[in-house]
């Protein structure tokens, strides 16, 4: 699956089959579901669910959880927009 191709999905009811709960929490993230996708991170025992953990508490406002989630995933807090680092998470995981 291609950027555009996950990007598009937004627009469907469901999530896309055979996708990872890292990109199953990013997607329910972009719809403006933050509270399953943050069910979603918290599942994810893993530097890669404390990632996005950190990203969906950076968007919420809440700077010191994100710093702590951040820390756990071993990453700075990301200095760029919500939207880059939306967009930089999905590249990754795709």
């Amino acid at each position: 699956m291609t950027f555009e191709e996950f990007n598009l999905s937004i627009t469907q009811k469901k999530a896309p089959a055979n996708i990872s709960k890292e990109l199953e929490a990013l997607w329910y993230d972009q719809k403006g579901d933050w509270e399953r996708a943050h069910q979603i991170a918290q599942s994810i025992h893993s530097n890669y669910g404390s990632w996005i953990h950190a990203y969906l508490h950076r968007k919420e406002g809440d700077l010191s959880n994100a710093t702590y989630w951040y820390s756990r995933a071993g990453k700075q807090m990301h200095n760029g927009t919500l939207e880059e680092e939306w967009e930089e998470l999905v590249q990754y995981f795709l």
